[in-house]
């Protein structure tokens, strides 16, 4: 039986690349894209080198032949953190953060859904963040994190008839090189952020990977359009 295919955007480093890992393990056929190649692929993965900010060299990928067979998932990954407070805001980092936390899970969302559609089952994860309920610091980056949340909730509304689920995962602290480069270690808002984990610790990238494997699942075919939480419980802690 040919593995089912799953396609993760922002697959090279973090969060991403240990999506890709877990889920190669279970036996799906995983396709990463990113602008950079990563040092080791699991093995039997399928890497593609993508500008995910060029609009053109999207388009050519989604009209190349990686998308003659249907995809059974789509991990909606990649992002970028623009970091500031509010009068520090710049217009076009705006536009930059929406292209790329917003309009390209669209765009491969779009790509993907029909076939998942016409196989009458599929699964769309969308990575959001904890910072969707609000970070100082984060203007720009929590908006883009709560429309991912709102579009998972209303996609799932609109493929549900079609067999195909849509749910998110916001990740709280990570210990990624990607969220030290943006949370100064010596800040004392990245401080005071830690110390209020309640199970003391950041997250791990593959514990992040392990939620997404849930929902990958077909087993988990009763639950859309919901946002689970991989925080240490900071959510609630900080409630």
């Amino acid at each position: 039986m040919r593995a089912k295919r799953v396609l993760v955007t922002g697959a090279s480093k973090g969060i991403g690349k240990a999506i890709c890992e877990r889920l190669q393990a279970d036996g799906y056929q995983v396709i990463g894209v990113a602008r950079t190649r990563p040092e080791q692929l699991p093995p039997g993965a399928e890497f593609h080198a993508l500008d995910l900010t060029d609009n053109a060299a999207i388009s050519a990928f989604l009209a190349g032949p990686v998308m003659a067979q249907p995809f059974y998932g789509l991990v909606n990954n990649v992002g970028m953190v623009p970091s500031g407070d509010l009068q520090q805001v710049q217009h076009d980092e705006i536009y930059r953060a929406v292209q790329l936390n917003i309009e390209v899970a669209i765009r491969f969302t779009q790509a993907l859904a029909p076939g998942m559609a016409a196989a009458g089952t599929g699964r769309v994860l969308n990575i959001a963040s904890r910072a969707a309920l609000g970070k100082q610091s984060r203007t720009v980056y929590s908006m883009t994190k709560a429309g991912m949340i709102g579009m998972t909730r209303t996609w799932a509304l609109e493929l549900a008839a079609q067999g195909v689920t849509v749910n998110a995962i916001a990740p709280g602290p990570i210990a990624t090189d990607f969220f030290a480069s943006v949370n100064d270690a010596n800040d004392t808002r990245t401080q005071s952020l830690l110390a209020g984990i309640p199970l003391g610790r950041a997250g791990r990238p593959e514990e992040v990977a392990h939620a997404a494997a849930y929902f990958m699942d077909e087993r988990c075919g009763f639950v859309t359009g919901q946002t689970h939480y991989v925080c240490g419980g900071l959510t609630i802690g900080a409630a």
